[in-house]
């Protein structure tokens, strides 16, 4: 649209090469209209049909087909609205007030051949009015202060902010291991703790001759943890306890 001070174009919203006019009885009533009244099959004048916009402002110019002389014209500042009306027995025919130049106005009525042509008129007026209608919401915003309060996201003097990144929640848990460097091994399913070799068995040496105990401390053959004992009384004694292992003293 032209800005302020500049001349507003006119633009062509929709032309239909032929429309019907019929004069209409005075309103006796608020009742519907229909078209059904008219004289349909004698239309007192047929030619042009031209849907223009200046702005704000529509306008529906019935035109001479070959001259293009200007028969009636119908300022229209709303839709739905006075200055044009739907009939009630028909979506081709339509009621408009026309007006002349001395602001005369006179109600005539128009239709189409075709409903196709019918709702073209009627979708051009409803799109114009429509955009004139956002037109005024985006002034009226425009014009209108912004009264909602901000929302503030910087820091405040001597604010600060903590982040904790790549901290875990979790506790480091650490095997135990013995005073000698070395866990433990648990035994085992099954398994039981052989007793320490006596002094007088043959897999031992003397501390002196340098020596070591070759003797296994856990027995991890299951298998053999339920055979016979022997019934030598010096296997026998070896087995009880420990402490004969330590009371024991060098020959």
């Amino acid at each position: 649209m032209a800005t302020e001070g500049q001349a507003e174009y006119e633009s062509v919203l929709c032309v239909k090469p032929e429309v019907s006019v019929y004069r209409i009885p005075p309103r006796a009533s608020n009742r519907a209209i229909r078209a059904a009244d008219w004289k349909l099959d004698a239309p007192d004048w047929t030619g042009r049909m031209r849907v223009t916009a200046r702005g704000k402002l529509a306008s529906i110019k019935l035109e001479d087909k070959i001259t293009g002389e200007l028969f009636a014209q119908a300022p229209v500042d709303e839709y739905p609205g006075t200055t044009v009306e739907t009939v009630s027995d028909s979506s081709r025919y339509f009621v408009l007030r026309i007006q002349d130049d001395n602001g005369r106005s006179a109600f005539i009525g128009i239709g189409f051949g075709d409903r196709g042509d019918a709702f073209d008129f009627n979708v051009a007026l409803q799109d114009h009015f429509k955009w004139v209608k956002q037109e005024d919401e985006f002034k009226k915003q425009a014009q209108t202060p912004d009264t909602t309060p901000k929302l503030d996201l910087g820091f405040k003097e001597g604010q600060t902010i903590t982040l904790n990144i790549g901290q875990s929640k979790k506790k480091d848990r650490s095997r135990p291991q013995s005073s000698g460097g070395f866990g433990l091994l648990p035994p085992p399913p099954g398994g039981k703790l052989a007793p320490p070799p006596s002094k007088s068995s043959t897999h031992n040496t003397h501390p002196s001759a340098g020596g070591s105990d070759t003797g296994c401390l856990l027995d991890l053959d299951a298998s053999n943890s339920n055979s016979a004992a022997p019934s030598d009384d010096t296997t026998t004694a070896s087995s009880d306890l420990w402490g004969d292992f330590d009371s024991v003293s060098p020959k």
